[in-house]
């Protein structure tokens, strides 16, 4: 039987007292550019010290130190670190997910199969639970494939998410669509899904997570990923997505406010390869918007468009080009957690 529950997943603009982080070494993918991706996490674990917590996952007490060399003088909320292995540095997607009711909270642990059985994810998905001792709310563990990078909520009943994902992929294979949406509604206690059929971005090895597409920024706006140029390839893509954004409307039927912002001129690898930058990956942390910046013109455009989506906001710009090389961004790497969830 499907677990029922009074408590609804709260929207990033909710309260926090900290942001998951896990950050990283030579072991993982980000070998060849450690030293850059290393500073990039210093400024990310700066820019969230400003209003929250930075709790930072190590993978051992000599990495920790180092870490804690980093970061030395440079954040204004002391960031907690704890030794905790880790497979992988996108904690978005095996962080836990945060439900309220009232004053009451709750901490869900879906299961993370490294986004269909891509990459090795033993160590993420027990984190956790390896991480009992931090948890201040109950957190319950749920046999079910949901990554965090894959869900939006306008903190009023409703999730945005993409069909792509949720159900043309190696997560929960042998349910049904309608298994798939009755069971992610009911556990994040939310009422609808306005499903995205379109919108992809070359180099996205998440099968289209809705965090790097489309995203509240309050219960009646939704920012999300353009395209201008009708000779990238992107075009048709992007502004097959725009038709269905504006097709969706909220509970009581009025349509949301719409905003547009284009992606950044190609970035590659070195192999030539597109990847799949968007300065939709930002990260709300109270009152300030972290959003990855790429070093090009369209960096300015895009951080006075979301200064006008969060008019009460400031927008810190953090380095994109570095984390984009593992195909993330700041919303990837980290996980908010709610005023009260965490013993600090």
């Amino acid at each position: 039987m499907p677990h029922t529950t009074q408590f609804t997943m709260l929207p990033e603009w909710a309260p926090q007292q900290a942001v998951l982080m896990a950050w990283p070494h030579a072991n993982t993918d980000w070998a060849p550019w450690l030293e850059l991706i290393e500073a990039d996490y210093v400024a990310l674990a700066a820019a969230i010290s400003q209003q929250a917590t930075p709790l930072i996952l190590c993978q051992d007490e000599a990495h920790k130190t180092h870490i804690e060399g980093k970061l030395k003088g440079q954040c204004q909320h002391s960031p907690k670190l704890i030794v905790q292995p880790y497979n992988d540095t996108w904690c978005r997607d095996y962080g836990p997910i945060t439900l309220a009711e009232g004053n009451a909270q709750q901490l869900l642990d879906f299961c993370f199969n490294g986004w269909g059985d891509k990459y090795d994810a033993q160590l993420d998905n027990g984190i956790n639970k390896r991480l009992a001792q931090i948890w201040k709310t109950e957190l319950r563990s749920i046999d079910f494939e949901l990554e965090g990078g894959s869900i939006e909520t306008d903190g009023q009943g409703t999730l945005l998410t993409t069909r792509h994902c949720l159900l043309d992929s190696n997560r929960n294979t042998g349910y049904s669509e309608q298994q798939i949406e009755a069971k992610v509604l009911t556990e994040l206690g939310l009422e609808r899904t306005l499903w995205l059929n379109s919108g992809a971005l070359l180099g996205d090895d998440t099968d289209s997570h809705i965090d790097n597409l489309a995203r509240f920024c309050n219960e009646n706006t939704i920012v999300y990923a353009s395209c201008g140029d009708e000779t990238d390839p992107h075009y048709p893509h992007l502004q097959a997505m725009a038709k269905e954004l504006a097709g969706f409307s909220k509970k009581n039927g009025e349509p949301y406010n719409l905003v547009a912002i284009d992606i950044p001129p190609a970035q590659l690898n070195e192999d030539g390869n597109r990847l799949p930058a968007s300065y939709i990956n930002f990260l709300i942390v109270n009152d300030i918007v972290i959003v990855p910046v790429f070093k090009c013109a369209q960096d300015e455009v895009a951080i006075k468009t979301l200064q006008d989506c969060f008019p009460q906001h400031t927008i810190v710009p953090v380095p994109g080009n570095n984390l984009i090389r593992q195909f993330g961004g700041p919303h990837c790497a980290t996980m908010q957690l709610p005023a009260g969830t965490v013993n600090l």
